[in-house]
């Protein structure tokens, strides 16, 4: 951990999609270790969500413009001119695809385009880690986990965005960025794909743990539209330590890791969401679920896992969190958030974890 502490103390660092779930949790994270946070995101349409609650905006120089905005996203890299840039902006839920495809499209595809633009003409910036989603591959629903080389695709519009994304990185990365040349460009990009990602601060609608949530405290049994569906599941923090840790082995040899990286959880924690659903109703102390399946709802991968071995042998970067544990940080912060100091909750958790993850790199 004192690798990542060193490498982002006192730079100015970038982060889209700061108002967002994991841009929050990351900007709090990159705060808490001393970085200049900038925050470049949409506005924040949730009074409840991680970034209103736990007062972000108090400590990142922020700017509410749409990635899609060509123009006002270049003047926000010319004003700042930040170091470091992590991209999380994007439309991040598989069934408003369905609904806004070409918005889907729009701010995933030329979303990225944009950012990896901004990057190539700003001179400050060395490294960006460009956020995408395990559901870039092209997924054949088969037992194996996927690895960084595996067929690009995608079925529905959000994970056909978010693999045209990475072919746009790919491109960027080989025409402008290419490793072999960094003498000429001096800069690092890497692309990074994670799991089903939960914690507290979620309050997206038509995601399972928000829904979990909202049925919980309104006294309503909880609805599951797809309980058989298996899933990697991981508390935010887990692939934000990833990122984090990648970010600073790039700031180091730009080279060497300028690429794809995996982050999901261990296979003990890839369990269907019936499964997952009990042990939340376990941990919050009450509540029942029914199944809601529907033969007629759009599709959704029905399994989809990541092999994680190039992150656990090249970074030494390793999932901390069984699936108990990733649920208990999961249900704590929706018990306390309405009575409790949130940024103080997030921080609570985030140095819990840096503990095992220094207990876990001692042994």
């Amino acid at each position: 951990m004192e690798k990542i502490n060193k490498a982002y103390k006192g730079k100015k660092v970038l982060v889209t999609g700061h108002t967002g779930f994991k841009g929050s949790w990351l900007s709090i994270w990159l705060n808490h270790i001393g970085a200049n946070v900038i925050g470049l995101a949409l506005e924040s349409k949730n009074i409840n969500n991680n970034y209103n609650l736990a007062n972000v905006s108090n400590f990142v120089d922020e700017y509410f413009v749409d990635i899609r905005d060509k123009e006002k996203l270049n003047e926000v890299f010319l004003i700042e001119q930040p170091e470091i840039v992590f991209h999380l902006a994007a439309q991040a839920l598989v069934l408003d695809s369905y609904n806004s495809p070409l918005e889907t499209f729009e701010t995933n595809t030329m979303g990225v385009a944009n950012i990896l633009e901004a990057v190539r003409h700003t001179k400050s910036v060395k490294t960006a880690v460009i956020i995408t989603t395990d559901k870039v591959y092209d997924n054949k629903e088969w037992i194996w986990p996927y690895r960084e080389d595996e067929r690009i695709g995608g079925y529905d519009p959000y994970s056909a965005s978010k693999g045209a994304a990475e072919l746009i990185i790919s491109s960027y990365r080989n025409s402008f960025f290419n490793p072999n040349k960094f003498a000429e460009h001096g800069k690092s990009i890497a692309s990074v794909r994670a799991g089903n990602v939960i914690g507290g601060g979620d309050w997206a609608e038509n995601r399972i743990i928000p829904d979990c949530i909202r049925a919980l405290q309104e006294g309503k049994s909880i609805e599951v539209r797809s309980p058989l569906s298996v899933r990697p599941w991981q508390h935010v923090i887990e692939p934000l330590g990833g990122y984090l840790l990648l970010g600073a082995n790039m700031i180091e040899n730009p080279k060497e890791f300028a690429s794809a990286w995996n982050f999901g959880p261990e296979s003990g924690n890839i369990v269907n969401v019936g499964h997952l659903v009990d042990l939340l109703v376990k941990n919050y102390g009450k509540g029942e679920w029914l199944d809601k399946s529907n033969s007629e709802s759009v599709h959704e991968a029905k399994l989809l896992s990541l092999d994680i071995n190039k992150a656990k042998y090249n970074l030494n970067w390793q999932p901390l969190l069984d699936i108990n544990q990733t649920i208990e940080y999961t249900v704590d912060w929706y018990k306390r958030y309405k009575s409790e100091d949130v940024l103080s909750i997030c921080v609570e958790q985030i140095k819990k974890y840096t503990e095992l993850w220094n207990l876990k790199n001692e042994n």
